[in-house]
């Protein structure tokens, strides 16, 4: 792995000062020791501990949370777990989740509030092998294309509509790459941090080595223009409009996207966090996951976790247009607001926020991620 340190992360006095006022201290302490009053707080993830969520893990294992007066519980997610529900019904006060899932879930009645849009781009590929042809939307005719369903399938369907795509046989595939590296299927749906990896951490049986790019065609459904936002924080409405729960959220935010931040400058100990933190997946893995994980976020266009409009409005007019339960709806304007993260930002006006200079390191895969 090639790893390029840049940038200049200093937590600087705005941000102390805030922590100060936000605390009701005034003896000029940091962390949990110098606070009047400490928040409990829950964060409910959508999986399992990995570099998906490094930001918020480094943000509780470095103080950052506690710097901010917060007592923060990460929940880890499941196949079972939807992120949206248990804010709805007061199991955390906040939560990870895609929005088209998420603008679902508040049509069926759980009136949640994004606040923070940390992922600007989507992750979701369509992977295919070099030899199949595949190089466009278009080549999908007459293919067996795979793809998860429950919700994650639309950026697909979206571009087989934008591209006028006919006799197109999708096929359900499990969250693994068995079904394109069996040959059942011509192309699979795949997250650029983790099933795309799993391919190029995969033997190829013809060269007896590893998959390499160059053996796969990719098809980025943010270069096709039906990509849809993802990893977004969300509340539940009634609770952010409680005295004192927007400080709290932009506390909260603070000290999570000082987390990813701090992620930019050190990179290998990001790493060790998550794998701290209990994750099953290989170190390889996820430093290959972090890498592109922070490819998402940054560069940042607006900052660190303020929603880009364009994209808002791409991904509700896709959702409205492809998601049965979202035909026809008119989606608030109340169901973003980005006054939240606009105020973490200002608490971290000396930190590289925006993350322009970010470019992905080179990470060299291993067989099975390790």
């Amino acid at each position: 792995m090639k790893s390029t340190a840049w940038g200049r992360y200093v937590f600087g006095l705005a941000a102390f000062a805030m922590v100060v006022a936000a605390c009701g201290g005034d003896d000029g302490g940091a962390g949990a020791e110098g606070c009047d009053e400490v928040d409990e707080v829950t964060l409910q993830l959508q999986w399992f501990a990995q570099s998906q969520f490094a930001g918020y893990y480094v943000a509780l294992d470095n103080g950052f949370y506690a710097d901010q007066c917060l007592d923060v519980e990460i929940l880890e997610g499941g196949v079972d777990i939807v992120p949206q529900q248990v804010l709805a019904t007061g199991g955390a006060e906040f939560g990870l989740a895609w929005v088209p899932k998420a603008l679902v879930s508040r049509e069926g009645g759980a009136d949640i509030v994004n606040i923070a849009q940390v992922f600007e781009r989507s992750g979701t590929l369509e992977v295919s092998f070099a030899d199949s042809g595949i190089e466009t939307p278009a080549d999908w005719a007459g293919k067996k294309v795979g793809n998860w369903g429950f919700g994650n399938e639309f950026e697909l369907t979206a571009a087989i509509s934008k591209f006028g795509v006919e006799d197109v046989e999708l096929v359900g595939q499990d969250f693994t790459m068995n079904a394109l590296l069996n040959e059942e299927i011509d192309a699979a749906e795949a997250m650029i941090y983790n099933e795309y990896a799993q391919v190029l951490e995969t033997i190829n049986p013809d060269t007896g080595e590893l998959y390499q790019p160059e053996d796969l065609n990719v098809i980025d459904f943010n270069d096709v223009g039906t990509a849809m936002l993802q990893d977004a924080v969300w509340v539940n409405a009634e609770w952010i409009a409680e005295a004192g729960n927007e400080d709290i959220a932009v506390r909260f935010l603070t000290a999570s996207f000082q987390g990813w931040i701090h992620c930019l400058d050190n990179f290998d100990d990001c790493v060790d966090v998550v794998l701290d933190n209990g994750s099953t997946l290989p170190a390889g893995h996820q430093e290959w996951q972090l890498n592109e994980i922070l490819g998402l976020i940054f560069p940042a266009t607006n900052g660190i976790g303020v929603m880009n409009a364009n994209l808002w409005n791409q991904t509700v007019e896709i959702a409205t247009a492809e998601i049965s339960d979202l035909q026809g709806v008119n989606v608030s304007d109340d169901a973003y607001r980005t006054d939240l993260a606009e105020k973490a930002i200002a608490n971290l006006s000396d930190s590289d926020t925006d993350g322009d200079g970010y470019s992905r390191r080179d990470i060299e895969l291993k067989e099975g991620g390790e």
